[in-house]
């Protein structure tokens, strides 16, 4: 789920030992009864049992108010409205599955800037982040649904900028770096946002196994780039285009109340297999120690 924070902790004690450090602490642990980091902004509600110790999903439905997104052919659709609609698809099978808690980042036509959109999720320690989409091309002929992970270049890129910081007292986890280094905050950053990488990338290949017996994605599927909603540097991070909004045929499954529950079931299963797995690894963990 989230990054460890104790091994955090131990790193800024030692950062001559960051990195055999960060890889022999466990990948993730779960984050139990910490309350949400204050805020600047309304965080929207957590739903799902109220059980603290349960993984939290946010759910991110793209662009939304003033911001249309792409449109199709016609005009008459715009992603703003179809990645709500499969965003709410998505938290109504979460909460069903009664395994995870869930939130989204915007329930109604609402306008975020892309950096809240992220800090909701970090603001609410959650333990995965799903921004959804719809693809848009010139050709009317592209289809199919792909995922984005966040790329090593953009990686690099914020963790320096992270690093440089005035404010470094909740940069990671609530680990307070404002008493180290430009350099050494870099390095314990980077060492959190490279298994952050790690663990979205490896939850981006359980959506691809998920949702490809039930929709259809493109061949060159998981791909990489610095997207602004990629970039907390601790929280596991993907966003899914779901398909061709600038397509008619993608379109009207888009639309279709059974596609998006198809998506919804893919990426359902997608995040128990997710948390799944990652039980088994905290578990030899400490069948290890």
């Amino acid at each position: 789920m989230r990054v460890a924070l104790f091994s955090l902790a131990c790193l800024t004690a030692a950062p001559a030992f960051a990195s055999a450090a960060f890889a022999a602490a466990p990948p993730n642990r779960a984050v139990a009864n910490i309350p949400p980091r204050p805020s600047r902004f309304r965080l929207p509600p957590v739903l799902g049992p109220a059980k603290a110790s349960l993984p939290l999903v946010v759910i991110d439905a793209g662009h939304g108010g003033h911001d249309p997104g792409s449109s199709s052919a016609d005009g008459r659709t715009n992603e703003k409205d179809v990645a709500l609609e499969i965003a709410k698809a998505i938290r109504d099978s979460l909460i069903e599955s009664g395994k995870v808690r869930v939130a989204l980042t915007r329930s109604d036509d609402r306008f975020l800037v892309l950096a809240e959109r992220r800090e909701i999720a970090r603001r609410l320690r959650a333990d995965l982040f799903i921004s959804i989409h719809c693809d848009s091309a010139p050709t009317p002929a592209a289809r199919g649904a792909s995922i984005y992970t966040l790329s090593e270049t953009s990686s690099d890129r914020v963790s320096a900028a992270l690093a440089a910081r005035e404010n470094k007292a909740d940069v990671i986890n609530g680990v307070d770096l404002s008493r180290e280094t430009n350099d050494v905050s870099s390095i314990l950053i980077d060492l959190a946002q490279r298994e952050t990488m790690n663990v979205s990338s490896a939850f981006a290949t359980l959506v691809q196994r998920e949702l490809s017996p039930l929709i259809s994605l493109k061949p060159d599927f998981h791909k990489y780039a610095g997207l602004m909603v990629l970039k907390a540097p601790d929280v596991p991070s993907v966003l899914l285009e779901t398909g061709y909004i600038s397509n008619d045929a993608d379109l009207a499954l888009l639309t279709s109340s059974g596609y998006r529950e198809k998506i919804a079931t893919g990426i359902r299963r997608a995040i128990e297999a997710h948390f799944a797995r990652q039980r088994i690894e905290r578990a030899e963990d400490r069948e290890d120690m």
